[in-house]
């Protein structure tokens, strides 16, 4: 599959437009510790927005522009920590499953359906109640639950792959299975799991911000979903328009940003709807 994704990108504005909100959410995010070195400093608490803090401070009396920026980070870092985890496992299971078939097949895609008729969300907690949930810790639960839809598409793009003629060439040469996944197939798989890792990406976004809602986070990591579950404690004070809102919008057009460009992805890599946009 020879898709030529940037090109296909810049030609869809749906596309532009979502890379043009990561990118800027990227760049708050790579600069936080530049523009908002000490979100962790305490000033008077419920302050309202001013030119020292533009977003006014929380009950801690720290600064909530700060945090917003110090959140991003967070988010990004576990979206991309997911989408890299759990594109390998997808791509190990389903590809292998693919080219040995067989037992070892049918015996993964049992897995596949076992991992995904899972509560996530349940498991996650319980799994966080006995163990300190912190940043990494969430990365590797969230990315246990995302590979499974990935390596269904990993293994049944491989299936297609390994008939086409460049494949069975090397086979007829002697090729191993291995070498065949890794130096033929996988090349021809690119644009699929760059598709794979934004919708992993956009499910982390949004799990994580969930997860921190519910309490299952790091006390001593910024997170959006954090924010918001504190700023609901005070909605009798008012301070919810500067603190609750702006961390529930940079939310939002994260998973708006990521949302455009897996659309314009599934444009690219299928000809039936490159007419219709």
């Amino acid at each position: 599959m020879h898709v030529d994704l940037w090109n296909e990108m810049r030609s869809s504005s749906a596309g532009v437009f979502g890379m043009v909100i990561v990118a800027v959410i990227a760049g708050l995010a790579l600069s936080a510790p530049i523009i908002a070195p000490s979100y962790r400093d305490i000033g008077p608490v419920f302050s309202p927005p001013s030119e020292e803090h533009l977003l006014g401070t929380d009950d801690l009396g720290q600064d909530i522009a700060a945090k917003l920026i110090h959140g991003a980070r967070t988010s990004l870092m576990i979206a991309l920590g997911v989408s890299l985890l759990s594109v390998v496992i997808s791509v190990i299971m389903g590809g292998s499953a693919a080219m040995l078939g067989g037992t070892y097949d049918r015996v993964c895609m049992r897995a596949v359906d076992a991992v995904m008729s899972l509560p996530s969300v349940v498991v996650m907690i319980l799994v966080a109640a006995y163990l300190r949930p912190n940043l990494w810790l969430l990365i590797i639960l969230i990315s246990l639950f995302s590979w499974p839809g990935g390596a269904r598409i990993v293994r049944s793009q491989t299936l297609s792959l390994r008939e086409r003629l460049h494949v069975m060439a090397a086979r007829t040469f002697g090729a191993s299975r291995r070498y065949l996944l890794w130096r033929h197939i996988l090349p021809d798989l690119g644009p699929v799991l760059v598709a794979i890792m934004i919708q992993d990406a956009r499910r982390a976004v949004l799990m994580e911000a969930g997860l921190a809602f519910l309490g299952v986070s790091d006390p001593m990591v910024v997170s959006w979903g954090r924010m918001m579950k504190q700023a609901m404690s005070f909605t009798y004070l008012d301070v919810w328009k500067w603190w609750l809102i702006p961390a529930g919008a940079l939310l939002s057009l994260t998973l708006v940003g990521l949302s455009l460009i897996a659309a314009s992805l599934e444009r690219a890599m299928d000809p039936r709807l490159q007419e219709d946009v």
